[in-house]
C-alpha cells in the first residue's frame, strides 16, 4: 500500500512540474505581471492606457500614436489597449489606478496631477508664456524635468507634457480692461492657482463640473468661462457666450504618466523603448496640438464668435507677480518661474 501511495504522489508531482514548465515557456506577460519569464527579449506585453478625451481631442491622437509606434518599435512585442472617454473612471480614479499599479499608463490633465504633486503647479503660473511654442521649449528645462521626477514619490513615472492649449475667456460681454473683470462670475477648472489669479484681477471664480457650464452660461449663473479652444468648440459654449477674449493667460498641459510598479519590472532595454516612444509621441503631440488650436480658432470665428483682445496685457501681468510670490515657496516652482520670465 505504501508503494502504491508513493507512485501516486510521484505521478502528481510530475503533472505539477510539467504544468509549471509549460507556463514559463510561453514567454507572455501583461502590463501588470511583467517578469514571468527569464528571457526578456521573448516577452510580450499588452499595456492598458486610459484618458478622458473623445476623438476630437489631442489626448486621443497622442494615445493612438504611442500605441502604434510602441508596437512597431518593439517588433510587435508590446501592444497597448486604449480606454478613452473615462471608460476606466474619472481622472482621479485613473491617477489612483496608475499609482497602485492596476493601470499601466494614463494621460491626465495638469489640474488632476497638481492636486497630488505641488511642484507641477508651476505650469499654471499666469502669463509665463506668450504662446505654446514657448511652453513646449520650457518642458525641457531642469525645473520641468524635476516636476516629472517628483511624481516618483507617488509611484508614478512622468514622461512629459504636451498641451491642450492656452486658456482664454468666452463671455457674453466684451472684456478688455481690469475694470471689466470686477465681479465677473467666471467658471474655472478646479485649481487653486486659477482661483488665486482671478481673485487678483477682481473676478469671482466659480468651480463647477464641465457638463454644467453650458446651462450655467445660458441661465446667467455665470458670466464667462475660462476655456481652451477645444472645450469651447466641443462643448459649444459659444452658443451662450459668443465673445472670445484672446488672453492666453495660462497654458494647460496634459501629463503623461506610467506605473512605477510596471516600469521597474521591465528590462533596461524595454524601459528605454517605452521612454523613447513616449518622448516621440509627446513631441509630435506638441506640434499637432499647435496646429489643432489654429484650426479651432478658425472654427470658432466661422461659428460667429467675436474675437476680442486685452487692451493692456501688462496690467494683468503685473498682478500675476502676486501669484508667483504665493507659490514660490516651492523651490521647483520658483526655479521654473525664474527660468521662463
Amino acid at each position: 500500500m505504501k508503494k502504491c501511495l508513493f507512485m501516486l504522489m510521484l505521478a502528481m508531482l510530475t503533472v505539477v512540474l510539467a504544468a509549471c514548465g509549460g507556463s514559463s515557456a510561453e514567454g507572455e506577460a501583461t502590463g501588470n505581471n511583467a517578469g514571468d519569464t527569464a528571457d526578456d527579449s521573448a516577452k510580450t506585453y499588452t499595456f492598458k492606457l486610459g484618458h478622458e478625451a473623445a476623438e476630437s481631442h489631442i489626448k486621443f491622437d497622442v494615445a493612438e500614436k504611442f500605441a502604434k509606434d510602441l508596437e512597431a518599435n518593439s517588433n510587435g512585442r508590446m501592444k497597448v489597449d486604449i480606454y478613452p472617454a473615462n471608460q476606466l473612471g474619472k481622472e482621479n480614479d485613473m491617477q489612483q489606478q496608475v499609482e497602485s499599479g492596476t493601470l499601466d499608463f494614463a494621460i491626465l490633465s495638469n489640474g488632476t496631477i497638481s492636486s497630488i504633486s505641488e511642484s507641477i503647479n508651476g505650469w499654471f503660473m499666469p502669463f509665463l508664456f506668450d504662446d505654446l511654442s514657448e511652453a513646449a521649449a520650457a518642458a525641457s528645462s531642469e525645473p520641468a524635468k524635476q516636476m516629472m521626477t517628483d511624481l516618483e514619490t507617488k509611484n508614478m513615472i512622468g514622461y512629459g507634457v504636451f498641451f491642450a492649449g492656452q486658456r482664454h475667456i468666452l463671455s457674453s460681454k466684451p472684456l478688455a480692461t481690469l475694470a471689466d473683470f470686477k465681479g465677473l462670475k467666471i467658471r474655472i477648472p478646479g485649481s487653486p492657482v486659477f482661483e488665486s489669479y482671478y481673485k487678483e484681477v477682481g473676478a469671482g471664480p466659480v468651480s463647477m463640473p464641465l457638463p454644467e457650464v453650458y446651462t450655467s452660461l445660458s441661465t446667467g449663473v455665470i458670466d464667462a468661462v475660462d476655456t481652451d479652444f477645444n472645450a469651447a468648440v466641443s462643448q459649444k459654449f459659444y452658443e451662450s457666450a459668443d465673445i472670445l477674449t484672446l488672453s492666453g493667460h495660462i497654458v494647460f498641459p496634459e501629463v503623461v504618466i506610467g506605473s512605477k510598479k510596471l516600469i521597474d519590472g521591465l528590462s533596461e532595454e524595454d524601459k528605454k523603448t517605452v521612454a523613447d516612444t513616449w518622448a516621440a509621441a509627446i513631441d509630435w503631440g506638441v506640434t499637432e496640438g499647435i496646429a489643432k488650436n489654429e484650426q479651432l480658432l478658425k472654427d470658432l470665428e466661422a461659428a460667429g464668435v467675436t474675437v476680442n483682445e486685452l487692451a493692456n496685457v501688462d496690467e494683468f501681468k503685473d498682478l500675476s507677480q502676486k501669484v508667483y510670490d504665493q507659490y514660490s515657496s516651492n523651490a521647483t516652482i520658483k526655479a521654473f518661474i525664474e527660468a521662463n520670465q
